[in-house]
């Protein structure tokens, strides 16, 4: 099996390499590729290297995940976050290939209190959302052979995150403020590879009944939390991880999302309903707290 990675040293794309390297020959690229195109903003030459390649899955990893920013120049996010995909799409069906898409909770308008269900009505509320939204449309009117996890608070080891952040605000902070009304669930990279992994396994399975998998998914760790109560379970798991780690920060105050206005309006319900994920492809979720511990104690050294 040759499988195409775009967006290799992203949060999730770095896991993949991992995951996905025992499934087959595995082509990584990035913007900086030489050989191939992994630049994704340059459409033409994307599709050249599909042709060239020949997958028999394309897993995409790459797109604008710059929320704030993309308020600012929309027409990028269009290009990176729907035509991209949409070429992706189109040249995955001329060769039969499988493609596998990452999008998000943004798609939905974030209102109510119960998790999201796939077949749900989407409304963005920002850019970002909308031009994921366009790319999830693309991507099903152009490959009927399609898998596109929708997925919410990604964090990884490497690179910046939320629990980084906080572990390092209450190192030199006596008092931190975090916001109370948002919902999700922490979900790791390290967790989205393996999935995917364990879905392309059984999507190219020589059968039938393996296209009938194909479609929309919700991937995300299990159980719900806020800003807040992520940011205190962070601090005390690092107290407990390692008790000598000097934490300055005497109290943690709940805060409304107004207290942080941003260019781009966020969701304040990012909970998804993940049963059809869990029943397609035989898998048990874990709880968020599982991952962010692992994530601590790696950072942490220990």
């Amino acid at each position: 099996m040759k499988i195409l990675l775009l967006g290799k040293n992203g949060q999730v794309g770095w896991e993949l390499q991992r995951s996905l390297a025992p499934l087959g020959e595995l082509f990584a690229l990035d913007r900086h590729n030489t050989d191939f195109c992994g630049d994704i903003s340059r459409l033409d030459d994307l599709a050249t290297t599909v042709r060239a390649i020949q997958p028999d899955v394309i897993v995409n990893a790459a797109a604008h995940t710059a929320v704030d920013k993309a308020e600012g120049e929309p027409e990028l996010a269009r290009t990176l976050n729907a035509m991209a995909p949409g070429v992706l799409a189109a040249e995955a069906a001329k060769l039969g290939a499988w493609l596998v898409h990452y999008s998000t909770d943004y798609v939905f308008d974030g209102s109510g209190m119960l998790p999201w269900s796939e077949g749900d009505a989407t409304g963005p509320l920002n850019v970002y959302g909308s031009s994921k939204l366009e790319g999830e449309a693309l991507i099903v009117g152009n490959n009927p052979r399609h898998l596109i996890f929708r997925t919410s608070w990604v964090y990884a080891a490497r690179g910046g995150n939320f629990a980084k952040t906080m572990l390092r605000l209450a190192q030199e902070r006596e008092l931190l403020t975090v916001i109370n009304d948002q919902w999700g669930a922490p979900t790791g990279a390290e967790l989205i590879a393996d999935i995917t992994a364990h879905a392309i396994r059984q999507v190219c399975r020589q059968d039938a009944s393996s296209e009938a998998l194909a479609g929309i998914y919700h991937l995300g760790a299990d159980g719900s939390t806020t800003w807040f109560d992520y940011a205190k379970h962070v601090i005390e798991q690092a107290q407990d991880i390692l008790p000598d780690v000097k934490i300055k920060a005497t109290e943690v105050k709940p805060v409304p999302t107004s207290a942080f206005p941003t260019p781009a309006k966020r969701p304040l319900n990012s909970r998804l309903d993940t049963r059809k994920l869990q029943t397609t492809f035989g898998l048990t979720l874990p709880p968020w707290q599982m991952g962010v511990n692992r994530m601590l104690a790696e950072v942490l050294g220990k």
